[in-house]
């Protein structure tokens, strides 16, 4: 099947990012438009698609346009039953729709007051009593999911399903502005921005597009809390030890170093995610360390 799916600014589009990871997480391959919010509305670069306005918006290979992040889950969820984008017991699935839908309504005073800014994090931040109701609020559905479906690893309701991916820009937002949550809240943060999906997303966050300064907060700003990268660095030339690109397999013309090696790129995009987080890419790591 071809998609096509129109997305935000990596960097600070929490929509967008929903709907990237119900296709990369679940290993189902899609076309990318981004549409760059530094250069007008978001519904004049989507005029075209009426009646979309919104990122993010699927199209489907029959040409349909689907521009609900709920409606994308579902008709993914339906036209690849095998991907798991909801749970198979019934019990779990009907948990997970629930705290989805919730996470699509509600939640307006944290999402308003801490906009996902995925290149920046803050320290010192002193929550309203708004904000602090949506983050119990989120304390007490996290926990019934985990607790009414019988969750042993880190994700809501079993195995990662589409409810985990609404809910991961709220898990950057969480970390990126320091909140304090519960124990068991903070595990599945940290779950989050452990997530290869979720690393990759933010990767390419760190170095495409504009940085917008509309997006910025009045607070003191602090190391980003998830994991470390690896140390690599953008060079000019080779030679590099690959010949074609990771990910295209299109002869190489961009480079980086790591541990004083050189690995080519068809681009200089495929370059710098690469840069900003190596582990992320699971075709870089078969080139860097095979098994």
């Amino acid at each position: 099947m071809d998609y096509t799916l129109y997305i935000g600014d990596y960097a600070y589009s929490s929509w967008s990012m929903r709907g990237w990871l119900l296709f990369d997480a679940f290993g189902i391959d899609t076309g990318i438009r981004v549409v760059d919010f530094h250069a007008g509305e978001v519904r004049d670069h989507l005029a075209a698609l009426a009646p979309a306005r919104t990122v993010p918006t699927l199209i489907t290979p029959e040409g349909a346009i689907v521009s609900e992040s709920l409606a994308i889950a579902e008709e993914l969820a339906t036209r690849h039953p095998k991907a798991g984008h909801w749970p198979s017991d019934a019990k779990a699935r009907a948990i997970a729709r629930t705290i989805t839908s919730e996470m699509h309504a509600g939640f307006g005073a944290l999402r308003t007051a801490c906009p996902m800014a995925l290149r920046i994090a803050y320290q010192g931040v002193r929550p309203d009593a708004d904000v602090v109701a949506d983050l119990r609020r989120l304390e007490v559905i996290w926990g019934n999911a985990r607790s009414e479906t019988g969750a042993k690893g880190p994700w809501l309701c079993g195995d990662y399903s589409a409810a985990d991916a609404f809910y991961a820009p709220i898990a950057a937002r969480i970390a990126g502005y320091g909140l304090k949550v519960s124990a068991s809240a903070q595990i599945y943060v940290d779950a989050h921005l452990n997530n290869p999906s979720f690393r990759r997303w933010r990767a390419m966050g760190l170095v495409k597009g504009a940085t917008l300064k509309r997006y910025d907060r009045n607070h003191d700003t602090t190391e980003w809390p998830g994991p470390q990268p690896l140390a690599a660095k953008a060079v000019k030339a080779g030679p590099a030890e690959n010949q074609t690109c990771p990910y295209s397999g299109r002869p190489v013309t961009d480079f980086l170093e790591i541990d004083d090696r050189r690995f080519g790129f068809c681009n200089a995009f495929c370059r710098d995610k690469t840069v900003a987080d190596p582990q992320a890419w699971p075709a870089f790591m078969k080139l860097y360390a095979p098994i």
